[in-house]
């Protein structure tokens, strides 16, 4: 039996040099970044303006769900109860919704979501890309353990 390890070495990346270089890499993370921005703040002006719908709630809900985890991760730390509030007004504007059959946005929650979009616009500006895919990774974690948690939940009903 062979007694060299097969344990990697101290300081040797799992990651390639060419993913390495693009994920720190201004000239790539302009355009993720910018695309994010840009869609979650078309999905207010769509829900703005009365054009709701699932697929961009779910949207928007995700990049929330990523300025969180920003926040949590040390960008924003302290905007951290904006984001929630946010996260709040997305379950209204879901509750309205379901009462009325209509995307409403109020004065109070468009407010909430500004302000969380300002945030995260500010996140997305200082973030490499690897604080991103890390944060998106950690939501989507998030996201499959509360699904699990609800089929448990409707199994054992």
């Amino acid at each position: 039996m062979s007694s060299k390890s097969r344990v990697r070495k101290q300081g040797q990346s799992a990651m390639s040099p060419l993913l390495r270089a693009l994920t720190t890499s201004r000239s790539a993370h302009e355009p993720v970044t910018q695309t994010m921005s840009l869609q979650a703040y078309a999905v207010l002006d769509a829900f703005s303006r009365g054009h709701g719908a699932r697929p961009l709630h779910t949207t928007l809900s995700r990049h929330l769900l990523v300025a969180q985890e920003l926040a949590r991760a040390g960008l924003g730390d302290a905007a951290l109860a904006e984001i929630e509030r946010a996260h709040a007004a997305l379950v209204r504007i879901d509750r309205r919704e379901r009462e009325t059959g209509r995307w409403s946005l109020e004065d109070e929650d468009y407010a909430s979501l500004c302000a969380a979009l300002a945030i995260f616009d500010g996140q997305l500006a200082v973030a490499s890309l690897s604080e991103l895919a890390s944060a998106q990774a950690r939501m989507i974690e998030g996201l499959m353990r509360s699904a699990r948690l609800h089929a448990l939940a409707d199994t054992t009903v």
